[in-house]
């Protein structure tokens, strides 16, 4: 399957959650709006609480139960493919690696195709394994492997490198830039770690405390071998943590600081 990126429009005009025991309602995102580009690779970030998990989830439909409009262009087969990576892997546990990943696949796939990718994302060795039997990182890698079997148009990812070492996760990063620089896809990547942001994102969107709506923008036009330089990854870890705290109040207009946008097909949509 060849992957066909798509841009994603957001305009959430509000997400509330039902309190409970009579509790007031939770409002989670209020006037949440964003446009993702075709291809580009969007890190969200935020303080605790501020509705990250509630956007992915309602950008991949599992949840409908909001005001306002998604929208998805441009798409010539219908309904984007959507992959989806949580913070735990979610691997089915009866299953091996193997028979999880090629879960989500057509009927007709390649098993080629298949195989190809298990070696790519690093798990070959471990396809017959059960998911009790794998590391943290290995567990990661399945669970990747999965989520590009469907050649994603659009590529969600939940601070998924969450609790490795650093090590790891370090490892990782670099693994899922090769993955999507080959098998390419449009990202929205949520963390909570400034420098995995700047390490991976052609653009970071910082969303207020709760409830959640973007505030501060950063794009990023350095390249990426470029921004583990000993100079450079400070500066931009310091420009972002300028703008994602302390807590920022909404403001009725985005603030930017003055990095370059990326070259197409990298352009921001505005």
């Amino acid at each position: 399957m060849a992957s066909v990126t798509v841009g994603v429009s957001i305009d959430i005009g509000e997400k509330r959650y039902p309190g409970h025991s009579g509790a007031r309602p939770v409002t989670a995102l209020l006037n949440m709006r964003a446009c993702i580009a075709p291809s580009e690779f969007c890190v969200i970030t935020g303080p605790s609480g501020c509705g990250k998990t509630t956007l992915l989830n309602i950008v991949a439909g599992l949840d409908r139960d909001f005001a306002g409009t998604l929208s998805f262009a441009p798409s010539d087969r219908g309904a984007p493919r959507i992959g989806y990576v949580f913070q735990s892997p979610r691997l089915l546990p009866w299953r091996t690696v193997r028979e999880n990943v090629a879960l989500v696949q057509p009927r007709h796939a390649d098993r080629m195709e298949l195989e190809g990718l298990l070696t790519d994302v690093g798990v070959a060795e471990a396809a017959d394994a059960y998911p009790a039997q794998l590391s943290g990182g290995m567990a990661r890698r399945a669970a990747l492997a999965r989520a590009f079997a469907i050649a994603p148009d659009l590529l969600l990812m939940d601070e998924p490198f969450l609790s490795l070492d650093a090590a790891a996760a370090d490892r990782l990063r670099s693994l899922l830039l090769r993955l999507v620089s080959t098998r390419p896809a449009t990202v929205l990547f949520v963390t909570h770690d400034l420098t995995e942001a700047v390490e991976l994102a052609d653009r970071v969107l910082v969303l207020s405390p709760s409830p959640g709506r973007v505030v501060a923008e950063m794009p990023i036009a350095l390249p990426r071998t470029e921004r583990r330089d000993r100079d450079a990854l400070p500066v931009l870890r310091a420009e972002l943590a300028r703008l994602a705290g302390p807590p920022i109040e909404p403001a009725p207009n985005t603030a930017k600081i003055a990095f370059p946008r990326p070259s197409s097909p990298h352009r921001t949509a505005e």
